[in-house]
């Protein structure tokens, strides 16, 4: 195939992916203490934001359990050490934190669990930091969050 004729035909399917909506994304992690994505950039077009996080290790819960929690970046650490006088029993996330943007339930080797926001109540210039709860995770397992400018 002559180079031309393959950037003809990649040009030609760009205007279908600039205008598609992508208003989730996946994050990935494993039985190590890290996400497959340290940044995530939602576009300000969105209603809502979907965060799958899938949990791809053969560890439980119990032993190697991850979440994903949304915070504002200066309120993070205090939402950890609440989730952490919270306990397993809450999944390390207090209950009825209203500093917790958006938060899926502890999972194990082999699950899945999805977090919705709502965009709006996102800020453009306002830095957001997402982190697992589990003890001790939230240091190495944190990414950052941001509304698209």
């Amino acid at each position: 195939m002559k180079p031309s004729l393959l950037i003809t035909m990649l040009l030609s399917a760009l205007p279908a992916i600039s205008f598609a909506q992508d208003c989730e994304t996946i994050v990935e992690t494993s039985d190590t203490m890290r996400f497959s994505q340290r940044a995530i950039v939602v576009p300000k077009t969105c209603e809502t934001f979907k965060v799958t996080l899938k949990h791809t290790g053969k560890m439980p819960k119990t032993a190697m359990g991850h979440n994903w929690v949304l915070g504002k970046s200066a309120q993070i650490d205090a939402i950890v050490k609440a989730g952490a006088e919270a306990g397993k029993d809450h999944d390390f996330i207090q209950p009825d934190d209203q500093r917790v943007i958006a938060a899926t339930p502890m999972i194990g080797g082999g699950e899945t669990a999805e977090a919705v926001l709502t965009v709006s109540k996102l800020a453009a210039k306002e830095s957001y930091t997402f982190v697992c709860t589990f003890p001790g995770h939230w240091a190495m397992m944190r990414g950052t969050l941001k509304l698209e400018a």
